[in-house]
């Protein structure tokens, strides 16, 4: 099976192309803006008549979009998130390939939910940020484009290669700071949002499934509970052997001992939220996975403290 991947050097795109490199019956062709891409182009400024044309002369099985931007204003994510895809669609539509398209979508394109609910894919979607309507955008491109496509709404990736800058990432970062410097108490803020967290390499089985199924439209991919910041605060303080206090600035409960052990979910649900979770999501997001595992025979396999030792392995050895 030929497949091109594009975004491959990007956070979930790493672990698409390992999977897909795993397959002796897949052979990857990567395409991105960087030096080592198999072939150099970027969607977002590049024609789709020579997309067109290389596919034509490469004629993929399967096109898999991981490429996209998390941040920058407006006009930025909707150049990179929703612009690339119709160049994707339409350099498709004019391709005598008959490739299917697999897009990575994203759980901000529901915006805020219910607290307690789980989201299915059903769901009408507000997003809360020009994040998630660039991506919204692009699912409906993908949606309308009468291509054979599926678009996998994955909901909060972490574990290994979780981008500083994010969530996990920065208390990753905060928690190696106040290690390093021997402080007895670590400070954080807006702990109290709950998100649904799905391992990366979990994700990269989801879309390898993808790529081998006749499923299309929309498909959630998460690990169908949510958890709260703080709790996700207490394993990454257990597994990195920090033993001092971690203290919610704003917070509703006040300080909270690093020795508590697995994620629980409160009953609580309506917990205010000190800073807002940069997704737009409000402060509760669940996924309800049930299609994915009907209809790509696709369940989670690895847990948030699996997630969480990984990213504190790397944020640990940062210098």
């Amino acid at each position: 099976m030929r497949v091109l991947l594009i975004g491959a050097n990007g956070y979930l795109g790493r672990f698409v192309a390992d999977r897909l490199l795993a397959d002796p019956a897949v052979q990857l062709t990567a395409l991105g803006r960087g030096d080592d891409a198999d072939v150099r182009f970027d969607l977002a400024s590049g024609s789709p008549g020579a997309l067109t044309r290389f596919l034509d002369a490469v004629h993929p099985g399967v096109v898999i979009n991981c490429a996209g931007a998390t941040r920058g204003g407006a006009r930025e994510l909707t150049r990179h998130n929703t612009v690339a895809v119709a160049t994707v669609c339409e350099a498709l539509r004019r391709s005598g390939c008959g490739a299917r398209l697999v897009q990575i979508g994203c759980g901000a394109e529901y915006g805020p939910s219910q607290p307690g609910s789980s989201t299915a894919e059903d769901a009408v979607p507000r997003p809360g940020g020009p994040y998630g309507v660039s991506k919204l955008a692009a699912t409906e491109l993908v949606l309308g484009s009468g291509l054979d496509a599926v678009v996998l709404r994955v909901f909060s990736p972490a574990g290994p290669g979780t981008p500083a800058g994010s969530p996990l990432g920065r208390l990753a970062e905060a928690m190696r700071r106040v290690m390093q410097s021997g402080d007895g108490e670590l400070k954080l803020g807006g702990l109290g949002a709950q998100r649904d967290f799905v391992d990366v390499r979990d994700v990269a089985r989801a879309v390898h499934a993808a790529s081998l199924s006749a499923a299309q439209g929309v498909i959630n991919i998460g690990s169908g509970r949510a958890v709260r910041l703080r709790d996700a605060a207490a394993v990454l303080a257990r597994v990195a052997g920090y033993g001092g206090a971690l203290h919610e600035l704003d917070g509703p409960s006040g300080p909270l001992r690093a020795t508590i052990g697995h994620p629980r979910i409160e009953s609580d649900h309506a917990a205010p939220v000190a800073y807002p979770y940069p997704d737009g999501c409000g402060s509760w997001q669940q996924a309800d996975v049930r299609t994915a595992r009907d209809r790509l025979g696709w369940r989670p396999r690895i847990g948030l403290e699996e997630s969480l030792a990984d990213i504190w392995m790397e944020a640990a050895c940062r210098i």
